[in-house]
């Protein structure tokens, strides 16, 4: 059953996040209200998996009237394509194509999607608008939010990008209906995250219906509605608060330093959340090696992620040495250490006095990951 709850306007640094089932076929109205987008050429950027699907319908709703038409550009679907090279391939068509600094940028797709078109539309001619449409859970409730963008290098995950938020965000979780398990699993990483961030009352309402979201045929549609809803409010006032990541934004980050660095090695065969979740097991438990959450803490959020059905162990065949040695390519690195956000309890992050970021000796980390093998 479609929810019948009206859409959420969310304003975030220049954004505007428009949520609500059926906003998809609104994408026309929105654009012509939206005066940074009004009358300019868009060019959808979307991957090889979600253009056929999606692409072709959309491109009416993006030209503006009496406009030139939009186009299409693809590129190979999965974060392997995430690259410089898959950069300048996009920037060089557009080029090719006609668009300039009158142009925009629609991003259809997955967190792939968002951050390699987020990054083409920061600097093409030095900066053009850029619309999200996220397609997958994860891409709605983080990737899309938040401005960030880039691509990866052969060290690591986003270690090129911009921040450059999208002038509009059109979130329609009616798109997740199809979304495979898998998938929809990835998402939950994220929103289990923001829970262990934000609330223990979040906490307690994903662990009980995580297993009824992760399943075949998807959740419920009003189960699904309230899931994007709620973890889009909550990673927008994170990021309302701190826009570039200098104090509570990093909070995050939990999950991510390890989480990162295990997509890294696994060389991204293990998918972003599953990679997340296993970080933030072996990250709660760091905490409590540091004496900064009580030592079950690990365990109650490892069992809220395998109600999900994630994984909360590093796979066989990566060596906790080799994750180790990734963390040290962070983006979150200073000054030769390498920094954590770390949870003190649900909905309470530690290390306020230092801007959430706290420096862990390698030992630390090692014995932790010993315990997530």
């Amino acid at each position: 059953m479609v929810t019948s709850a009206p859409p959420d306007t969310i304003e975030l640094h220049g954004s505007r996040i428009v949520i609500g089932a059926g906003t998809l076929g609104t994408l026309a109205g929105e654009l012509q209200s939206t005066p940074m987008l009004a009358g300019r050429r868009l060019a959808i950027i979307s991957d090889d998996t979600v253009a056929p699907l999606l692409a072709g319908g959309l491109v009416g709703a993006c030209t503006p009237p009496g406009g030139r038409s939009a186009a299409v550009f693809t590129f190979p679907a999965g974060e392997p394509n995430k690259t410089r090279a898959e950069w300048a391939r996009l920037t060089d068509q557009l080029i090719a194509a006609g668009f300039g600094r009158d142009s925009a940028i629609l991003a259809l797709g997955g967190g792939v999607t968002g951050d390699l078109a987020g990054f083409v539309a920061a600097t093409f001619m030095r900066g053009i608008p850029v619309v999200q449409v996220p397609t997958t859970l994860l891409a709605m409730i983080d990737a899309a939010i938040g401005g960030k963008t880039g691509v990866d290098t052969p060290a690591g995950k986003n270690l090129v990008g911009a921040f450059h938020h999208p002038a509009l965000v059109i979130v329609d979780p009616l798109t997740l209906r199809t979304l495979p398990v898998a998938h929809l699993r990835n998402g939950l990483a994220e929103a289990i995250k923001h829970a262990v961030i934000a609330s223990p009352g979040e906490f307690l309402w994903l662990a009980t219906n995580a297993p009824r979201i992760a399943r075949e045929g998807g959740p419920p549609d009003d189960i699904t509605d309230r899931l994007v809803r709620r973890n889009i409010a909550i990673k927008a006032e994170i990021v309302r608060r701190d826009e570039r990541e200098g104090g509570i934004r990093k909070t995050l980050n939990f999950g991510h330093t390890i989480g990162h660095a295990i997509e890294s090695v696994s060389g991204y065969h293990v998918l972003h959340g599953e990679s997340v979740a296993i970080g933030m097991v072996a990250e709660a438990r760091i905490a409590a090696l540091l004496g900064l959450a009580d030592d079950g803490l690990s365990d109650v959020i490892a069992q809220a992620l395998v109600s999900a059905g994630l994984p909360v162990a590093i796979p066989a065949g990566i060596s906790a040495g080799d994750v180790l040695a990734a963390t040290r390519t962070d983006k979150k690195a200073r000054a030769g250490a390498v920094e954590y956000a770390l949870p003190a309890r649900i909905g309470v992050m530690a290390g306020a006095d230092r801007a959430y970021g706290t420096a862990v000796d390698d030992s630390v980390v090692l014995k932790s990951l010993a315990g997530a093998g």
